[in-house]
């Protein structure tokens, strides 16, 4: 990502949280045969003490992938949307833009064995299930099928680059007119980006 001090941040929790709020992620890897890409849901490893990934690929993704090369680049995106200069204080110049919070992990990646795998399986099944009101559980014989179509990883970060574009070199007019816009209804109605920016404007 191209550098800018103003929007980014070298603090591992806000990597968390994203993954948390948003477990979805694209794994990019360099194979023989070029870039190589593909999308699934993620898990932070909360008992690692370093900042950790848990997901798994269905096969035959990890040949696609080339897992076994070595280094994946993993993207996981947050709450973006449009900003409309229509919406700035008289001061500001009327530029549009995109606010967004995106991440770039860095790490190479670990098969993990069929039993770690079959949790692995679970508890992701678990995580998305939860919220519903008749969570549909996988117990270890419905799972374990599935689980031999998988190639579960876990991915230990190396680095990383978070950054966070919420209006931060905007005014503060502007910055609470932006949240305004967002929360009401219309084509760029984003009440979850206007929530990331009233928590980032100054006390």
């Amino acid at each position: 990502m191209r550098p800018n001090p103003l929007f980014a941040s070298e603090d591992p929790d806000l990597v968390r949280r994203l993954v948390r709020d948003h477990p979805w992620g694209t794994l990019v890897a360099a194979t023989g045969s070029g870039l190589a890409a593909s999308h699934y849901p993620l898990l932070l490893d909360e008992e690692a003490e370093d900042l950790t990934l848990l997901t798994h690929l269905g096969r035959p993704d990890e040949e696609v992938l080339e897992i076994d090369r070595g280094e994946v680049l993993v993207i996981v995106q947050g709450n973006h949307g449009y900003i409309s200069p229509g919406w700035y204080s008289p001061q500001e110049r009327k530029v549009p833009t995109w606010n967004f919070t995106v991440a770039h992990l860095h790490g190479t990646p670990q098969i993990l064995g069929e039993e770690e795998n079959l949790r692995v399986l679970t508890r992701l099944v678990d995580h998305f299930e939860r919220p519903l009101d008749h969570p549909a559980r996988l117990d270890r014989e419905q799972a374990a099928p599935i689980a031999k179509g998988t190639v579960g990883l876990r991915i230990p970060i190396d680095r990383f680059e978070i950054k966070r574009k919420l209006s931060q070199n905007k005014d503060g007019e502007t910055r609470r007119n932006v949240i305004a816009a967002l929360r009401e209804e219309g084509p760029y109605r984003h009440p979850a980006m206007a929530e990331e920016m009233e928590e980032e404007l100054p006390s």
